[in-house]
C-alpha cells in the first residue's frame, strides 16, 4: 500500500544542539535503510520549514504504524498520513 506522510518536526527548544545532531543523524541513518529496501520510495522538504512529504510502500496501517514510531525524530514530530490508490486516468505502472 501507498501513503503520503507529511512530517512536521520540533524539536524541543532546550534540547543542545550536540543531542539534537545525534538524533538527527541516527534518523538519516534509519531513513536511508527504508529507502534503499524500498519501503520509504520518495522524500521531499518542504521549502522554508523543517518538514517533509514522502512516499512509503508498505504493507499497511501497521507496518507503517511502526516505521513512524521507530523514527528517532518521532517524538518531536506532528504526522499527518493519507493513504493512496491507483487513479483511473493515470498511465499504466504508475
Amino acid at each position: 500500500m501507498l501513503y503520503l506522510v507529511r512530517m512536521d518536526v520540533t524539536p524541543p527548544r532546550d534540547m543542545p544542539e550536540e543531542e539534537f545532531s545525534r538524533i538527527k543523524a541516527r534518523e538519516k541513518e534509519y531513513a536511508l535503510g527504508l529507502q534503499r529496501d524500498g519501503r520509504w520510495r520518495h522524500i521531499w522538504r518542504v521549502v522554508g520549514q523543517y518538514s517533509n512529504y514522502s512516499i512509503f510502500d508498505v504493507s499497511g496501517n501497521d507496518e507503517l504504524h511502526q516505521i513512524l514510531q521507530d523514527l528517532p525524530l518521532y517524538p518531536y514530530m506532528t504526522i499527518a498520513v493519507t493513504p493512496l490508490a491507483a487513479h483511473p486516468s493515470a498511465l499504466p505502472g504508475q
